[in-house]
């Protein structure tokens, strides 16, 4: 680090737990949102100002006036903009050393995969099961933690599915893909505009502490918000062998079908 950067984050350095290397590990990190939106503001300004290396932002949206009473990575005078490219501005704003990649698309299955294998930590801001499932698969794919949450009304939830340890849930051990749930949207329900702060720093927090390597995370606890009261409850979670995605039989298929890859596929010198 150059003497700008102790300078800038010196009240982290003071910590113990962080110290110089526990930086040094942040300002090399990869953090992945996905959604610019309620939650992925707050926690895409906390990455910022942390000094997470590289932050990339994906989102299909564009800033509307009413996005503004919760979305505070965005002003009155980018309505109309790209969400990720108002992000970008508010960000570089912040803290110039980020690198920010502004990725104004709906990521499909495919590119979701892609971008979470060269992340160090994905955070999940979406406001869709879909979405949330593809995000999950991808990242039990390639061995990378995510940090999901979700805000709706006043009720908020936050927890950490880390694929890289064996005996963890996934996404998909918690909300079972075959199952129908009801989607519930800010546009329709509303949404207690704090709330959503809360939710998305504390995403950041999980994210940074994966990262750095500090203290534990939700991994295998699922932590639910009752704003209206301000009350918190936990929820053991625990990882389901059956799971589609991450367990025994997904695996069997998966090592099937790398096998049967390796047999096929010719190689090319």
């Amino acid at each position: 680090m150059n003497d700008n950067q102790l300078l800038r984050y010196s009240r982290h350095i003071l910590l113990d737990e962080i110290g110089i290397e526990g930086q040094e590990s942040l300002l090399a990190g990869h953090a992945l949102i996905i959604g610019a939106g309620g939650l992925g503001s707050p926690a895409a300004l906390y990455l910022a100002s942390a000094g997470m290396g590289s932050i990339t932002l994906v989102d299909n949206d564009t800033v509307d006036l009413t996005n503004l009473q919760r979305q505070i990575l965005h002003t009155t005078a980018r309505v109309g903009q790209p969400k990720v490219e108002s992000g970008r501005q508010a960000l570089a704003q912040i803290n110039p050393e980020v690198k920010v990649v502004a990725l104004s698309e709906r990521a499909d299955e495919e590119r979701l995969a892609e971008l979470a294998s060269q992340a160090s930590v994905v955070l999940d801001c979406s406001d869709n099961f879909t979405t949330r499932h593809a995000v999950n698969r991808a990242c039990v794919q390639h061995k990378v933690p995510l940090v999901s949450g979700a805000a709706i009304r006043f009720d908020g939830q936050i927890s950490v599915f880390d694929s890289r340890h064996g005996d963890t849930p996934c996404y998909a051990c918690l909300f079972p893909p075959e199952q129908q749930y009801e989607e519930v949207l800010c546009s329709t329900m509303g949404v207690f505009a704090p709330l959503v702060g809360i939710i998305g720093t504390m995403q950041a927090a999980e994210a940074l502490k994966l990262v750095a390597g500090i203290g534990e995370s939700l991994a295998g606890r699922l932590l639910l918000l009752d704003a209206r009261n301000m009350e918190w409850t936990g929820i053991r979670i625990t990882r389901n062998p059956s799971c589609p995605v991450c367990g025994k039989s997904a695996h069997a298929a998966e090592t099937t079908h790398a096998t049967h890859t390796a047999h096929t596929t010719p190689h090319h010198s």
